[in-house]
């Protein structure tokens, strides 16, 4: 999370990569707030996690429990934060899923680059869109999902093929709709995410179900992710974070473009150096 600045777009795009994390957000003081999202790939029009994260910082500099108003590529939506000692729960309306079935192509060229074993596949895979879409692909256990150990560079070229940003691999729900899953997205310059929500809304648009997804596992950095379904089909995001530390965006302030050191005679002379 950064205040968001005067920095070019280049340089958003090295905040997560000198940070060590998958994605970046940038959060202007304005009403609304307005969020931007960066991978080292470039620019997001969304981001689940992202969001859940600011609402979480939002929290904590307001000292109190917060609903406010967020915008983010001219989307503006409502997001809550209720503070628990050191933990926030936040919770917002990501917008509209849509879901469509993926063409025969789309699912063969993904599962071979998944490299899972055939006898985990299931019926019912999907691409889903809040955003940008992506492909929900789901496997028969929680082990089939941590097995997963992807060919990343056949991936990325067959989500190139097809427009995807990624692939959310998933397990089959338990009977209260726990899923593991997994977000590898190479296409964004995210070779795995260790949360995706977006992805968790759509998975609950997808069975018209709460779901709650753990992630991150295969990282070391385990996340929990909820979805509920509203009436009417809306889904809702929710998660529980906390502000683990703080640094300073100096580092990647512009600095002024030294001149080249020209002959020595020539800087005598009072001429322009070559």
């Amino acid at each position: 999370m950064l205040d968001d600045g005067p920095l070019p777009d280049a340089d958003r795009r090295r905040v997560p990569v000198l940070a060590g994390t998958s994605h970046a957000v940038f959060i202007a003081d304005a009403d609304p707030v307005r969020l931007r999202f960066f991978t080292s790939a470039g620019e997001l029009p969304a981001c689940g996690h992202g969001t859940l994260a600011a609402l979480a910082v939002l929290a904590g500099r307001s000292g109190t429990d917060l609903d406010v108003a967020l915008t983010a590529a001219g989307r503006t939506f409502a997001g809550r934060a209720v503070r628990t000692g050191s933990l926030v729960t936040a919770e917002f309306d990501p917008g509209p899923v849509t879901l469509r079935d993926p063409a025969p192509a789309e699912h063969q060229d993904v599962a071979a680059a998944l490299g899972a074993a055939p006898e985990t596949f299931m019926d019912g895979a999907v691409v889903a869109s809040a955003g940008r879409p992506r492909l929900l692909v789901p496997l028969s256990t929680r082990a089939a999902v941590a097995a997963l150990n992807p060919d990343l560079d056949r991936l990325r070229a067959a989500c190139d093929r097809h427009g995807l940003l990624g692939c959310y691999v998933h397990s089959a729900p338990d009977d209260d709709g726990r899923v593991a899953a997994r977000m590898f997205a190479p296409s964004i310059g995210v070779p795995e995410d260790v949360a995706n929500a977006n992805s968790t809304a759509c998975l609950a648009a997808h069975l018209g179900r709460r779901v709650t997804a753990d992630l991150g596992d295969a990282l070391g950095r385990p996340a929990t992710v909820t979805a509920t379904v509203q009436p009417g089909g809306a889904v809702r995001l929710g998660g529980t974070a906390a502000v683990v530390g703080r640094g300073s965006s100096d580092g990647l302030r512009p600095r002024p473009r030294r001149r080249p050191p020209g002959r020595r005679g020539a800087r005598r002379c009072g001429r322009p150096a070559p």
